[in-house]
């Protein structure tokens, strides 16, 4: 549960929200409770908990007490084989990930991956990929985004403009893509461009070298202008990826002005450290009225998507009786 120290800040700084790691994540009757004593903290019974849930590699709940997701590439193989039958597979199993968030009071998952890796990209994205072409990751893409609010979950599209060309890991240095911008437009803001209306997207620690030849997306004014909200047309809420990973610089205060003085809407820390912690928010705004705007537009998109998703699934099971309803397969 909370320290005190943790208790005193959040009620001091009342941050947007939190972030849960498998650190945080014991039990389901645990988290629950954590989740309560989070947004009681900051007095804020609607705060949002976001969790990294995509499956395979990166899922913080697990076995015993969670299902372990398979990773996303084994949906791209599926709709390799057969696009409808991936589709739907995608859209079901964001679904149940969905149910278990739900029913612990989290409300956000960092998920889908939106990235297209390159041949020689670096396999941090790997199997979190949804495909390697644009139809495919869209589809699925959007299969997830459907599943996860069906369930009142918002999803967050990531890495926006996009993390497949990056030959390094940006959780250990700061990758550099020198792709030319009509590779980058046809390709990697593609998936962004089609899932445009997601109600959260969270920014690529990269610099591209044809959109600023010095910063990060992250802390590239030019970059969420131009790029994320101009060519893209995403105007949903923007978070940066973790503020502690290693291709940002300067200290934790720095990386945190520099992320939201560029446009993005809320800056993400993950480390959990107090020192940490207090350094980002000593420096960190409220929201701006624009980001308050976006934020409103997410959170009515995760409560009004539960009814016409209950009607899909409604249809879909009338579809499969009209069948012939047979537990036996031919």
């Amino acid at each position: 549960m909370l320290t005190d120290a943790e208790r005193a800040l959040f009620a001091r700084v009342r941050p947007l929200g939190f972030i849960l790691f498998a650190r945080n994540c014991e039990a389901p009757d645990q988290v629950g409770r954590l989740v309560a004593a989070l947004r009681e903290a900051i007095g804020d019974e609607a705060a949002p908990v976001l969790i990294d849930q995509e499956g395979g590699r990166v899922a913080r709940l697990g076995p015993p007490h969670w299902r372990r997701p398979p990773p996303m590439g084994d949906f791209a193989a599926l709709a390799a084989i057969d696009p409808e039958s991936g589709r739907e597979a995608c859209f079901l199993n964001a679904r149940m990930i969905g149910a278990e968030l739900a029913a612990l009071g989290i409300t956000v998952d960092c998920a889908p991956v939106l990235d297209i890796p390159a041949p020689d990209g670096h396999d941090i994205i790997g199997d979190r990929a949804l495909g390697g072409d644009v139809e495919t990751v869209s589809m699925l893409g959007r299969a997830v985004c459907d599943g996860l609010l069906a369930e009142a979950v918002n999803p967050v599209v990531k890495h926006v403009p996009g993390h497949g060309r990056a030959r390094a890991d940006s959780h250990k240095e700061l990758p550099v893509v020198d792709a030319a911008v009509e590779d980058l437009r046809r390709i990697d803001f593609a998936p962004f461009r089609r899932l445009f209306d997601a109600p959260w997207a969270m920014t690529a620690h990269i610099r591209y070298t044809a959109l600023d030849a010095k910063r990060p997306a992250s802390a590239s004014p030019d970059i969420i202008a131009d790029v994320v909200r101009g060519d893209i047309g995403f105007d949903g809420f923007l978070i940066s990826d973790d503020l502690g990973m290693a291709a940002l610089a300067g200290a934790m205060g720095e990386r945190a002005r520099a992320v939201v003085e560029a446009g993005c809407d809320a800056a993400l820390h993950c480390s959990g450290r107090l020192d940490e912690m207090e350094a980002v928010a000593d420096v960190a705004p409220r929201l701006t009225e624009g980001a308050l705007e976006r934020l409103a537009r997410a959170e009515l998109q995760r409560t009004s998507a539960r009814k016409p998703a209950e009607r899909r699934a409604a249809a879909r099971l009338a579809d499969l009786l009209a069948r012939g309803g047979k537990a036996a397969s031919a």
